[in-house]
């Protein structure tokens, strides 16, 4: 059993999935380790800096089933080293002497900068698909209630009518910026490493650019510019990219937790037979997916200050850094694609309650249409002074809890320029939504492009 809540067998999916656990897991580590070496053997042979026959060994016993895991392990904790006890694991199971043969030329972080960003290649191609169907669900929901009436709220009050439709719209353009900005750091973030001790690569002064070139093509990776072992920027970016979509898929577990309280019930989170909300009150029904959206995701933002930390390398090169990215580079994919994975769920069978959004539109008795009524009483009078009058006539409403209409008809300056009829027409919510639908329909034009 675990003691990390991300691998815990009771909480596990809570915070992370299977999927994403497996990229970053030891067998995937090791493999990824193996084919970084694997490569830099296979270019070099093919340039004959070492033997072809050893490269095509080299290649055939690049397994992590092959390798001894405990003498790794045993080895590590002898040499406080993790590449060499690997090299000399990965040597003894090699033939004719071709063990001696790996590494030629590389240095260990080299091997492991290389590993985790086939890592994090693999990771990308979850969140893509991830946020593909998140992206997906959305624009199902903002088409489905374009048109669909509910208060709109400013500073957790009513302010105007919009529709859910729109609501739904921004949180699926702000969904489309964060799929922009992945892709817009692939290119900086999926880029090898083969630089050698100190980045010179002076091991292979006449043919280091060809090897390194073969490396990458090989293992599907950009090829550096130069050595990047205490250029940790595309980390950085990567990982702040995946805070901004974790506090975006915080933000929209928060809004359909404050739109399923009991007071609004505009919306409701998946609920299925035996979902239980409370071990002592039967009637709950609690947001308990939202919730554990918001928390994945808070845990996975507060990761994104390391990444800016271990930007900070000494020199050519250190450790620090590196120790870091092994713990919160998992760590940060993991919880991120959790919070992900279960806002597609969320979304998918989010419950709407077009008739409660109606109902609460009536909840301020009118007095959300007071832009409304000011707007058409100063086009008569002047702004100003109609901003006066309804602001006098919507104090008195709240203060007097009577309807506005009520109040308004009473308004002598309002009665002067405003019938009956206007005013019922003027108080009507679905008749004030805006452009709300034509942005909705913006927005899904864009996500098709």
């Amino acid at each position: 059993m675990s003691s990390h809540t991300t691998e815990s067998i009771f909480l596990k999916d809570l915070y992370g999935t299977d999927e994403m656990r497996a990229v970053f897991d030891d067998k995937s580590l090791l493999q990824r380790w193996l084919d970084a070496e694997v490569a830099l053997a296979r270019a070099e042979g093919e340039r004959g800096i070492i033997p072809v026959e050893a490269a095509a060994e080299i290649a055939r016993k690049g397994r992590a089933e092959l390798m001894d895991t405990a003498r790794i392990k045993q080895g590590i904790d002898q040499t406080v080293h993790p590449i060499v006890p690997l090299i000399r694991v990965f040597a003894s199971v090699c033939d004719g002497g071709a063990g001696e043969y790996i590494h030629w030329g590389a240095t260990t972080q080299d091997i492991m900068d290389t590993a985790n960003v086939l890592q994090l290649k693999q990771a990308l191609a979850i969140f893509e698909r991830r946020l593909s169907e998140l992206a997906e669900a959305l624009a199902e929901l903002a088409q489905r209630y374009r048109d669909t009436a509910m208060a709109g709220r400013t500073h957790g009050q009513h302010a105007l009518p919009i529709t859910f439709g729109f609501k739904v719209a921004v949180w699926l353009a702000e969904l489309q910026r964060h799929r922009e900005r992945l892709q817009q750091c692939r290119a900086r973030l999926l880029v090898g490493q083969f630089a050698g001790a100190a980045g010179t690569l002076a091991a292979l002064p006449d043919c280091a650019l060809d090897v390194q070139r073969r490396m990458m093509e090989i293992l599907g990776l950009g090829v550096p510019a130069v050595a990047w072992h205490t250029a940790r920027d595309g980390y950085a970016e990567f990982s702040s990219v995946l805070a901004m979509l974790a506090a975006t898929l915080a933000k929209i577990a928060h809004e359909v937790i404050l739109l399923q309280k009991t007071e609004l019930w505009e919306v409701e989170e998946p609920f299925n037979e035996g979902k239980v909300g409370s071990s002592t009150m039967p009637h709950k029904r609690n947001p308990m997916l939202c919730e554990a959206i918001a928390a994945a995701a808070r845990l996975a933002m507060n990761l994104a200050p390391n990444a800016l930390d271990s930007m900070m390398g000494e020199h050519e090169r250190d450790w620090i850094s590196d120790h870091m990215d092994w713990a919160y580079l998992p760590d940060i994919c993991v919880l991120t694609d959790g919070a992900l994975a279960l806002t597609v769920r969320v979304m998918r069978g989010l419950r709407v309650h077009p008739e409660h959004m109606a109902r609460n539109l009536q909840a301020t008795g009118g007095l959300i249409l007071s832009e409304r009524v000011m707007l058409a009483l100063g086009r008569r009078v002047g702004r100003q002074t109609a901003h006066d009058a309804v602001y006098e006539c919507a104090m008195r409403a709240v203060d007097e809890e009577r309807p506005f209409r009520e109040i308004l008809l009473r308004h002598p300056l309002v009665a002067a320029h405003l019938s009956a009829a206007e005013i019922d027409d003027l108080l009507d919510p679905h008749s004030y939504t805006g452009l709300s639908g034509e942005f909705v329909d913006r927005v899904l034009a864009e996500c098709r492009r």
